[in-house]
């Protein structure tokens, strides 16, 4: 097995120097540029395993560059920001980072957060050996699809990213019953994740975009508040 590739986008060389060699002594092959516009290239032709993406560079902003690249890949995306302001956070997870680290921050965290989300990566990646239903499954408008890993809305296909699917058959199989968050994150990211918890909310507002006639007033991906959320039986919208 290759060893994992990672895009470091960064305009402090400094931080660029330490960081390849720190990484490239754990066994990781390293590529880096300085330039958001070259990021996303680099991105694009070298499908990296994980990107480090700074905020601040020349050429296209960090936050540009993690938009665009999750509009066409699931690759983890760790935002490295030297402000820790709440709004920055929440910001990159709208824009669909993963994870974010603070500067100045310490080498083992930050492998550590590299580690989990490659292995939930490895994980997402495996055959699934179970077997699978032939037929869809109807939830109102919703058609679920498992054997072909597809879901319709009203004859529509929808196009949800892997974590979505994941994230509504979690729901799925609760049948019905409130999935506390923990639960939830644990399932569709892994025990073993390291993030901020809040990108299960992203989520589950992407997921009601692309499922819901109006998402602000959902009926089928519902919050408990305190809890966590559940999805909606077939017999509910009879």
């Amino acid at each position: 097995m290759s060893q994992p590739l990672i895009l470091l986008a960064d305009d402090d060389e400094l931080i660029v120097d330490v960081l390849r060699h720190q990484l490239e002594r754990e066994g990781f092959r390293v590529i880096a540029t300085g330039n958001g516009a070259e990021a996303l290239t680099l991105a694009r032709t070298r499908q990296p395993d994980l990107v480090l993406l700074d905020v601040m560079m020349p050429g296209m902003q960090g936050w540009e560059v993690c938009r665009e690249l999750r509009r066409e890949s699931n690759v983890p995306i760790l935002m490295l920001t030297a402000r820790g302001e709440e709004l920055d956070r929440v910001l990159g997870l709208e824009l669909g980072a993963d994870d974010y680290i603070v500067k100045p921050f310490g080498f083992r965290e930050l492998l550590a957060r590299i580690r989990a989300h490659l292995r939930r990566m490895a994980l997402l990646q495996q055959p699934v050996n179970e077997p699978q239903p032939e037929t869809t499954e109807r939830i109102g408008a919703l058609e679920i699809d498992r054997r072909r890993h597809r879901v319709w809305r009203n004859g529509a296909l929808v196009n949800l990213t892997q974590r979505e699917y994941d994230l509504l058959l979690a729901l799925r199989a609760a049948n019905g019953a409130v999935v506390p968050r923990g639960d939830l994150l644990d399932r569709v990211w892994g025990e073993k994740w390291i993030g901020d918890p809040r990108t299960l909310d992203v989520h589950i507002r992407w997921l009601r975009e692309k499922l819901e006639t109006d998402p602000g007033a959902p009926q089928l991906v519902l919050t408990v508040r305190g809890v966590g959320y559940r999805l909606v039986t077939p017999d509910e919208l009879v």
